[in-house]
C-alpha cells in the first residue's frame, strides 16, 4: 500500500514516517510534502492507496485537498492527523472519517491503518462545515459504504441500540447507524433543543407534544412515539416545560 503524508511540520512528518516503518511495514511512504499544493502533485504522480493528511497549514487547509480533484479522481483514503480540540474531533467521529490526534500514538496509527478497508468514501465538505460552525445545521452519518447528510432540525429523535443508533426523521423515515449513542450526545447536546430523556434516548424537545408523568414518566413525539423518561431526567424535562396557572 503506497502512502504520502502532508504535513507543514518537518518534525511531525518524521515522526509519523518512523512510526509507518516501525509498525506498518506493509505501507511503502513514497512522498512527504510540506504543504497542499507539493501534496497534490505527489497525489498524481504516485497515485497512492492513503493520505496522511494535517489539516492547520499554511495556505491551505487539509481539507481543500478534494478541491483539486474531479470526484472521479479521488480513489485514495485519508487519514487526518490534526490537533483539533475535543469539540472538533466528535465531528470527525459522526462523520465517519479516519483521523490521528497529535502527537500520534503507534496503536492508533495501526487501527487507523486497519480500517482503511472499510472507508470508502468521505464527506469533507460536510465535516469542514461543521467544524468551522459552532452550531451544526446538518450532520453526515455513515450509511453502507456513503454518507448522508441530515439536517439537525428534522430529527425528531435518536434510539441507542447498543454500538448502534437509530436515527428518526420529520418526514418519517429512518436511519440505523454504526454509532453509539454517546457520539451524537456529545455533539447534538450543544444544542440546546436536543435532550438525553434516557439512556436510550435522545430527543429533540421542539418534536415533543406532551409529557406523562405517570408509569415512570414519558414524552409523545409529534410522530405518535412515546419515549421514556428516567426519573433522574424529570427535572430536566418540567424546566423545559413552561406551565400555565390559570
Amino acid at each position: 500500500m503506497k502512502a504520502i503524508i502532508i504535513d507543514d511540520e518537518k518534525r511531525a512528518r518524521v515522526s509519523l514516517s518512523l512510526l509507518l516503518q516501525e509498525y506498518c511495514p506493509e505501507i511503502e511512504l513514497v512522498a512527504e510534502c510540506e504543504n497542499l499544493p507539493q501534496g497534490v502533485k505527489a497525489i498524481r504522480k504516485f497515485h497512492p492507496d492513503l493520505v496522511l493528511l494535517d489539516i492547520e497549514m499554511p495556505g491551505h487547509s487539509g481539507l481543500e485537498l478534494v478541491d483539486f480533484f474531479e470526484e472521479k479522481d479521488i480513489n485514495f483514503s485519508i487519514i487526518f492527523t490534526t490537533a483539533y480540540n475535543e469539540y472538533a474531533i466528535q465531528a470527525f467521529k459522526l462523520s465517519a472519517l479516519d483521523y490521528l490526534l497529535k502527537p500520534v500514538v503507534p496503536e492508533e496509527l495501526t487501527n487507523a491503518i486497519s480500517r482503511l478497508e472499510r472507508q470508502k468514501n468521505f464527506q469533507l465538505k460536510a465535516l469542514s462545515e461543521n467544524i468551522q460552525n459552532e452550531t451544526f445545521e446538518k450532520i453526515a452519518v455513515p450509511s453502507g459504504n456513503s454518507l448522508i447528510l441530515l439536517k439537525i432540525s428534522e430529527i425528531l429523535y435518536i434510539k441507542g441500540e447498543g454500538s448502534y443508533s437509530e436515527i428518526y426523521m420529520n418526514d418519517k423515515t429512518k436511519h440505523l447507524v454504526s454509532r453509539n449513542l454517546k457520539n451524537f450526545e456529545e455533539i447534538l447536546l450543544k444544542d440546546n433543543r436536543f435532550l438525553r430523556t434516557h439512556k436510550s434516548y435522545l430527543v429533540n424537545f421542539n418534536a415533543v407534544v406532551s409529557y406523562n408523568k405517570s408509569d415512570g414518566g414519558s414524552l409523545e413525539i409529534k410522530n405518535g412515539s412515546s419515549i421514556p423518561v428516567s426519573s433522574e431526567k424529570s427535572n430536566l424535562i418540567l424546566e423545559r416545560i413552561q406551565i400555565v396557572k390559570r
